[in-house]
């Protein structure tokens, strides 16, 4: 094994700031993208990384046509953090996004923020976001006014807001009120009050939504959205932010034996990938880049509703109670699932080493459209571009991990990769299957884990080792250099105010906001339109 000390050169210029490290990569012609994000997935829930995994064969199939990432990370451990990086390339420090929106959210992501589809319409693509939302509802936040000329789906998480059918959760959720009801029911973790909408563009177009077909609906979707753009000769940018496999679940009957709630679920998302996959090599001319990943880990303390972590346990955080999935930053909290598939220019059956982030998507798609980087701001994320390609396997050098509300402050850098070692600065642990959480612990030095050799993050380092010397002047001065370039950076601030009259609803004058005939086929015409409050 080599030194474990780095370069003088690679501590002094972080590449989280190196958005030019490579030069883009010229195509013929403006490519297509699709980035579909799968939600609470865990890196174990795809068969291609965990042999165990028996209920993905066309994410495995896409996996043997394209280049798999095995070590490609999250941005945050939770969804709307997550989810405003993928968007701007920029870590919620910078981009003011650190935790959840509410329902009843003023806010979302900051307006001063750039997202990669400002940018790629700009550009001259047709841009659509299908699926979950979760940066904001009201006003201006709408997906329609950050860049996207169509959107259909939940403006948040699917179990923030009650249904008539709620599926599978931990603890069980009742259904929405009925049409008569008087009363709100009350129910520790379950949001019964507001049912949940369905919206296309600003229009509610169904509430409660019917969860049982939201998968068919959103893959009729994409296919709509890909088949109008391909009909103009429009390059476009679909943005799939699915449910799966976020709580609850709603498989399709029957799950079938042996597979459970879960793998019944992960099933139907491998199928909904792969009619988004056949819809894009018909009618994508061949020149579509689908990329495929996860918003964060399994959220562990919905039990057997949770995804597989694979060999990420946090063994460490484990022993001492607390879950080390979601919202922590354990591997098993951020490292998630990642596929790149484009026929004739990403290499097929390709596994990749190199450490890549959620954050990359932005500049690389960037970089790939032509299209240029927004000014006057700084950067996490790479151009990727020679990694998909597979000339190079060299990503990140330092990659942030910053609380997404298991410990410390949410947003503050908790943990820090460099190379194969993983610094924690502090430590805990999500809410368990168990009931446990693991308490906060400040580390001062820093544990020190060697991933090469202990990818479950049993055993730090010895303070008094030789390796750990060796690393820690280096991990200080990456840590402190990080931490000094964010707040020299134009950052942003986000509007956590709520109001309820932010909450969506198509008629206020039910308890739950349930519209008449909100079971209607949402393209079939209606003389009533509902709108967003």
């Amino acid at each position: 094994m080599g030194s474990p000390l780095l370069s003088l050169w690679a501590v002094l210029v972080p590449t989280l700031v190196l958005v030019g490290l490579w030069a883009p990569c010229v195509v013929s012609r403006q490519p297509n993208f699709i980035v579909i994000l799968a939600d609470d997935v865990g890196w174990g829930d795809l068969g291609a990384n965990w042999a165990e995994t028996k209920e993905t064969p066309h994410l495995d199939q896409l996996a043997a046509e394209g280049t798999r990432f095995v070590d490609f990370h999250s941005a945050a451990s939770t969804c709307s953090p997550s989810r405003a990086s993928l968007l701007t390339g920029r870590l919620g420090l910078r981009n003011g996004v650190t935790h959840n929106f509410a329902i009843s959210s003023l806010g979302g992501l900051p307006r001063n923020e750039t997202t990669l589809a400002e940018v790629l319409r700009e550009a001259g693509y047709s841009t659509g976001a299908i699926g979950k939302w979760h940066l904001g509802h009201h006003g201006h936040h709408h997906p329609t006014s950050r860049g996207f000329d169509y959107y259909y789906g939940i403006p948040y998480s699917h179990d923030m807001g009650c249904t008539d059918t709620p599926g599978y959760n931990l603890p069980p959720c009742p259904p929405c009120p009925g049409h008569r009801a008087a009363a709100r029911v009350v129910r520790k973790d379950c949001y019964t009050e507001v049912a949940l909408p369905l919206m296309e563009n600003i229009t509610i177009v169904q509430q409660p939504v019917e969860l049982g077909s939201l998968a068919r609906r959103y893959a009729e979707e994409a296919e709509r959205f890909i088949q109008r753009a391909s009909a103009k000769g429009q390059p476009f940018f679909l943005y799939l932010a699915l449910a799966h496999m976020h709580v609850p679940l709603v498989p399709p009957p029957p799950p079938g034996p042996g597979r459970g709630i879960y793998g019944a679920s992960l099933g139907e998302m491998d199928a909904l990938v792969a009619r988004v996959k056949e819809a894009a090599d018909s009618l994508g001319r061949g020149s579509t880049l689908l990329w495929f990943t996860g918003d964060n880990g399994p959220w562990a303390q919905k039990c057997e509703l949770a995804g597989r972590l694979g060999p990420f346990v946090g063994a460490w955080q484990r022993q001492r109670g607390g879950s080390s999935a979601k919202q922590t930053t354990w591997e098993g909290g951020h490292r998630v699932p990642a596929l790149a598939y484009w026929p004739g220019r990403v290499p097929a059956g390709r596994t990749s080493q190199a450490l890549l982030s959620i954050l990359d998507i932005f500049p690389t798609l960037v970089a790939l459209a032509g299209a240029a980087l927004p000014p006057n701001r700084r950067f996490d994320g790479l151009d990727v571009s020679p990694v998909l390609f597979g000339w190079s396997d060299v990503g990140h050098k330092v990659l942030l991990h910053p609380n997404s509300g298991a410990a410390g402050k949410v947003g503050e850098v908790e943990a820090l990769r460099l190379h194969q070692y993983k610094a924690f600065y502090t430590t805990g642990g999500a809410l368990a299957c168990d009931g446990s959480t693991g308490p906060a612990q400040q580390h001062h030095p820093p544990l020190i884990f060697n991933l090469a050799r202990d990818i479950q993050e049993q055993e730090p380092l010895d303070v008094a080792s030789r390796e750990y010397q060796a690393v820690l002047p280096a991990i200080s001065r990456a840590y402190a250099q990080a931490l000094q370039d964010i707040a020299a950076d134009n950052v942003s601030v986000a509007d956590y105010s709520q109001d309820p009259a932010a909450i969506p609803c198509c008629n206020v004058q039910h308890v739950g906001c349930r519209c008449h005939g909100a079971t209607r086929d949402p393209h079939v015409e209606s003389t009533t339109p509902w709108l967003c409050l």
